[in-house]
């Protein structure tokens, strides 16, 4: 029997809301099968399962907080017998209760009365556990349609891939209260008591900065951060690529940071002590580079989800991986793998005009690398003095994992690849 357990979906994570569960006891699942919905500070995050079975049990109900680690659901491995549920044994001995009965005028009532609460139970999860269809709908704009008796699965969402947003919800309540005569009278009472749309995006942000204060508080208290900087020439991988992106049109053209991103993968690939965890003591190095990308969302706040396998993905792949991470970052709609298993951190606050950004390594990794704004400024090169348009680079690196000497190497590889890009879309 496995124990299938609420995943850790970030540092900054310490338990989460399960909002909907997408599988019932009974239902196969298989690895990498997204089964469950759940709710943090900062998204709300399609859980996968990574092992195969079948759901014996789902045991933590929609709607409940569970700590990281605590267990969801029991599975039966592939060739075990799956034990009953135990809910249907109870339900089918309730129903059999009724009869029993001797008094004739009882017996003749509760035949009629009985099968209603029995019979209506178990209609919900048989048509909505296995729907996989669902439309995203952001927790605030879940909780903003509560208050507001707004039925969110008639809701037309207008958020990226269709998302439900609160502005969205709140036309659907004005169209009901003008549509409906006697609506406004019962709607309006509990709408009265419910928070505002802002009253909840504030509420939100607040959250969500305290769970990064105490992330990075942890990074913090628990890494011995070290830095190094290192000014990069982007003039070659800039002419490259603006070559590169006149053959396509404007949606098929690669971005300036999908070059930082890849550069940093393969730098990281080759120095394996800035790509891992620092977990039990020790330093675990990770099989395959998934680069978290830290993304701003429009309410404020950040998250850093992973883009899986980067030195093997080719530019315009890691452009469309990147375009489509950010939308749904921004719709509150990740997965658990995204969320739980990044093992190198890239910062870019370039467009907010700042030269340079030092981050704070989120645990457990050991290393982040930013990149400042891209600007011509005067440096030598090449024997002379000329303007060239250059990008601050910088590392923060675990000193348990590594030291300034390899954290060196690491930026002067970044280096050395972005002075190649022809290597880079291979």
């Amino acid at each position: 029997m496995i124990e299938f357990t609420m995943p850790a979906l970030g540092a900054d994570m310490d338990e989460g809301k399960l909002d909907e569960w997408l599988v019932k006891p009974g239902d196969a699942v298989t690895r990498g099968q997204i089964v469950a919905v759940v709710e943090t500070t900062k998204a709300a995050v399609e859980v996968e399962c990574w092992q195969e079975g079948t759901v014996v049990e789902l045991l933590v109900p929609v709607g409940t907080t569970v700590q990281v680690g605590a267990p969801l659901a029991r599975l039966a491995e592939p060739g075990e017998a799956a034990e009953p549920v135990p809910v249907a044994e109870p339900v089918a001995a309730v129903a059999e209760v009724p009869p029993v009965v001797e008094v004739p005028p009882v017996a003749q009532v509760r035949p009629v009365v009985a099968p209603a609460p029995v019979a209506s139970p178990p209609v919900p999860p048989v048509v909505t556990a296995p729907e996989h269809h669902r439309r995203w709908v952001s927790p605030a704009a879940r909780r903003l349609a509560q208050s507001m008796g707004v039925d969110v699965e008639a809701v037309t969402g207008t958020g990226p891939q269709g998302a439900v947003t609160l502005n969205d919800v709140e036309h659907a309540a004005a169209h009901t209260r003008t549509t409906q005569a006697p609506a406004p009278a019962a709607t309006t009472a509990p709408a009265a008591q419910a928070l505002s749309p802002k009253e909840l995006a504030a509420k939100r942000g607040a959250e969500m900065r305290r769970s990064i204060a105490a992330a990075m508080s942890r990074s913090k208290r628990e890494i011995p951060h070290y830095y190094l900087a290192h000014e990069i020439v982007l003039d070659k991988a800039l002419g490259w690529l603006a070559e590169r992106n006149a053959e396509r049109s404007i949606t098929e053209r690669v971005l300036p940071a999908v070059l930082q991103i890849k550069a940093v993968a393969l730098a990281a690939q080759r120095f394996g002590e800035f790509n891992g965890f620092w977990r039990n003591d020790s330093f675990e190095p990770a099989a395959a580079v998934h680069v978290g990308v830290a993304i701003s969302l429009r309410g404020g706040g950040l998250v850093a989800p992973a883009i899986h396998d980067v030195p093997d993905k080719k530019l315009d792949e890691l452009m469309a991986n990147l375009t489509d991470l950010v939308a749904r970052a921004r719709a509150f709609s990740l997965r658990s793998s995204e969320m739980s298993d990044p093992t190198i951190t890239v910062t870019n606050l370039g467009d907010q005009g700042v030269d340079s950004v030092f981050g704070v390594i989120y645990p457990q990794q050991v290393a982040m690398v930013g990149f400042g704004k891209p600007a011509q400024r005067v440096c030598a090169a090449d024997g002379a003095i000329r303007i060239a348009t250059t990008v601050q680079a910088s590392l923060a690196a675990d000193h348990r994992a590594s030291d300034g000497h390899r954290g060196a190497l690491f930026l002067a590889a970044v280096d050395e690849v972005l002075q190649q890009p022809d290597l880079l879309e291979k």
